[in-house]
């Protein structure tokens, strides 16, 4: 067995013939795992005489570029039903209001989502001077008005306050829960709502630029749980001038860059190429393991593999044995076998991932 960096990982133990081997490896390891002839679920869809599209069994990750005015679960349900994919999320909330980067996970891509929403996020915002709203984006009411507004070195003075770890109020109007209620339903229902700061980092912060008096152009890396209408709100206030969002786009998350972002348009004309046999769903998609960048690749024998798929531990014997210890991805002849823990002289699996059905075209390993 041997590990490599995880970005030197993908792809580069591909061979030629290794979709061939990929599929003889994992036949062999399912061998065991017969579904029988009484399987509920079978039964319940002979019984089932309406119509429908059968599911698919599509792994790998689809980063949509989210078009203004779309939910998230919304994007998800499209993506889902474009790919007629059996299991769909995403990873990370990402406002009707902003665009940009929306990482949706399909099939075992699912399993890999907490690392990318562990990740950093990049933002370029528009701040709209003058008017503070109830939910510190153009969609609330006005609630505060200022007749003031900030230089650009008042701005700039300010913003090492709003770097490195701070402590930040969530807005009203969030997804955060309150004894069990979203925060944004007990707002709409005109309750006052008041919710405790918590440490958010923010990595960089930086002014880019002001097209006018009214309006400042930022952009800002920061990390998990960060609410980019609360910086806009709180600069406002301590400027005395309030503010609000007036335009978001989410650039990177995680691994994902503009690169990795597909539109919506494009991907419907991809889909719809596909069906009729022009095109493979498999060119939109990157890698379930293209999450797992910053995890060091473990690769292993097949008979170790069929230990882990398993479920049970491996051994680390020998002068090859690696060296490292913690979290990392299993690998069998290139491909994604599981994610598992490294220490006391063993690797212990605890995601084991089942890739059979669709996943992305060997072309989109390479990252661009």
């Amino acid at each position: 067995m041997s590990v490599t960096p995880a970005k030197g990982a993908i792809g580069s133990q591909m061979e030629a013939d290794s979709r061939h081997d990929e599929k003889d490896i994992f036949a062999e390891l399912r061998s065991t795992e017969p579904r029988g002839h009484n399987d509920p679920r079978a039964k319940k869809q002979q019984q089932n005489n309406q119509p429908r599209r059968d599911k698919r069994d599509i792994h790998g990750w689809v980063v949509l570029d989210k078009p203004i005015g779309m939910t998230s679960t919304q994007a998800v349900a499209v993506v889902k039903r474009l790919f007629q994919a059996k299991r769909a999320g995403h990873a990370g909330t990402l406002d009707p209001l902003a665009s940009g980067g929306l990482p949706i996970a399909l099939g075992e891509a699912t399993k890999t989502v907490p690392f990318v929403m562990d990740g950093r996020k990049r933002y370029r915002f528009t701040v709209r001077w003058g008017e503070e709203r109830d939910t510190d984006d153009t969609e609330g009411q006005v609630v505060k008005t200022s007749d003031i507004r900030p230089a650009p070195e008042a701005i700039e003075a300010l913003l090492p306050q709003f770097t490195g770890l701070i402590e930040q109020i969530p807005p009203r109007y969030s997804a955060i829960k309150v004894q069990g209620e979203r925060a944004y339903d007990l707002a709409r229902d005109g309750e006052v709502v008041e919710l405790a700061p918590r440490p958010v980092e923010i990595h960089q912060l930086t002014l880019l630029g002001q097209p006018d008096r009214d309006h400042s152009l930022f952009e800002a890396e920061c990390g998990k749980g960060t609410y980019v209408r609360a910086l806009a709100r709180d600069i406002g206030r301590i400027l005395g001038c309030f503010g609000h969002i007036s335009a978001l786009r989410r650039t990177v998350v995680g691994p994902f860059g503009e690169n990795d972002m597909i539109p919506l348009e494009q991907l419907e004309a991809l889909c719809n190429r596909a069906a009729s046999g022009e095109g493979s769903l498999a060119d939109a998609l990157l890698p379930v393991e293209t999450a797992l960048d910053d995890i060091p690749a473990l690769a292993v024998t097949r008979a170790d593999a069929a230990r882990l798929h398993r479920g049970q531990a491996v051994l680390l014997r020998g002068r090859d044995a690696p060296s490292c210890s913690g979290t990392v991805y299993v690998t069998v002849a290139g491909r994604l076998l599981a994610l598992a823990e490294v220490g006391n002289g063993e690797i212990i699996p605890k995601r084991v991932f089942n890739l059979t059905g669709l996943t992305a075209s060997s072309g989109r390993n390479e990252r661009v």
